[in-house]
């Protein structure tokens, strides 16, 4: 039996516009995007004239809405085009289609129209910052959104029956090529020693995947006469919120506190293993994570690396990951040893498009709300035909 490649489709109530995707991650290579692909089915009789158009949006939130404050939102739109998808604004069958595309063309007939999107350079991935427990509305994070609409203008009042959104990730693949092991050392003098003491930390590699565990080699030569009472070895996410100044926010999402100490004159060479993981801090409020889609769960936020010449243009919330090896002697040593975390994904394209609309809630036995919240339909079945449920 052939492979099955997943169609995520969406409908809007008044049923004059669907969205037919072959994907919802899109992948940031750094040195290039994979484009925002897909093709609009739309019905001309209940459209009655009017035009369809599609956009691609991507907005900062930084506040909940219900902190908006004198009609000001507290979100910033970084970017936002609208395409015309019909009437076409060029034929139909001598534009160049993406293989997902031309695939779905033909099974979806004469009123299906694609849409092509390129995401400039100057834009982050989908980040979040996780709520607490107990906060609502919606949380801090960089998104993205398609939406599609029909409409007498590009500029005339949408109906919201006429309207369908689907949300996308633009998410960080790790690069191919790795560095060099990354190791930091340093000496410290005190006053009353005659001798330094002597850290090192190494990794053994610098680029990590989500759920591998890292380990951490430490080399203490303690030629001081002071004592260290005890170490501790971390990981902290650093979390950069750029918008109208850079804030960073620091959280330690996974450690190792054994209690080891070393006595003036000793030395201790020791490995400590650490595997940072979002169900370790599932109740923490602030953990950066890579963007969700509802109804799916994420993983912690990928390191974010950014194409050179455009990272001073780039706004958002930037993450980058470090061990910090901590003695305690009398005060606090540190060394810091920086490291890159990224998901680990094989991309294929399957042979045959299988594609079912459903609601979700239907399947967890629950009573379904606002179709305007469900956020969406994905396929999966083993028909070739659209079913309704």
């Amino acid at each position: 039996m052939s492979p099955k490649n997943v169609i995520f489709k969406k409908t809007c109530k008044d049923k004059s516009v669907g969205v037919f995707m072959g994907k919802r991650d899109f992948v940031d290579r750094v040195d290039s995007v994979d484009p925002v692909d897909g093709v609009i089915l739309i019905d001309p009789e209940v459209l009655a004239g009017r035009k369809v158009f599609v956009t691609l949006s991507c907005t900062f939130r930084y506040g909940r809405d219900d902190m908006d404050v004198m009609g000001i939102a507290f979100r910033r739109e970084l970017y936002l085009v609208t395409r015309q998808v019909y009437p076409p604004m060029q034929d139909r069958d001598k534009t160049v289609h993406t293989r997902v595309q031309a695939k779905l063309l033909r099974k979806l007939g004469n009123n299906a129209y694609p849409f092509f999107f390129e995401f400039p350079d100057n834009l982050p991935c989908s980040v979040a910052l996780q709520p607490a427990p107990n906060d609502v509305g919606k949380q801090c994070a960089v998104e993205f959104e398609i939406k599609a609409f029909s409409a007498e203008s590009q500029d005339a009042k949408v109906r919201k029956r006429s309207t369908v959104k689907l949300m996308i990730r633009k998410v960080q693949y790790a690069p191919e090529s790795q560095e060099v092991a990354p190791s930091v050392e340093i000496t410290k003098d005190f006053v009353m020693s005659d001798k330094p003491l002597h850290v090192q930390a190494t990794l053994d590699k610098e680029l990590y995947y989500h759920g591998e565990p890292i380990k951490v080699h430490v080399n203490v030569t303690n030629n001081s006469n002071k004592n260290i009472k005890n170490i501790i070895v971390s990981v902290d996410q650093v979390a950069t919120v750029v918008l109208f100044s850079n804030d960073s926010y620091t959280k330690c999402v996974d450690y190792e506190d054994n209690g080891d100490s070393v006595s003036a004159g000793a030395t201790l060479k020791k490995v400590y293993t650490l595997l940072p993981l979002l169900a370790n801090n599932r109740e923490r409020r602030g953990i950066a994570l890579d963007g969700k889609l509802k109804h799916e769960d994420t993983n912690l936020a990928s390191s974010s690396v950014v194409k050179e010449g455009v990272l001073k243009e780039v706004m958002g919330i930037m993450v980058s990951y470090r061990v910090m090896v901590k003695l305690i002697v009398g005060g606090s040593v540190s060394v810091l040893v920086c490291f890159q975390l990224f998901l680990f994904t094989k991309i294929e394209m399957e042979d045959e498009m299988v594609f079912e609309e459903f609601k979700r809630s239907y399947l967890r036995g629950i009573i379904a709300g606002d179709d305007d919240d469900e956020e969406g339909n994905v396929s999966g079945g083993d028909d070739i035909t659209p079913k309704e449920k």
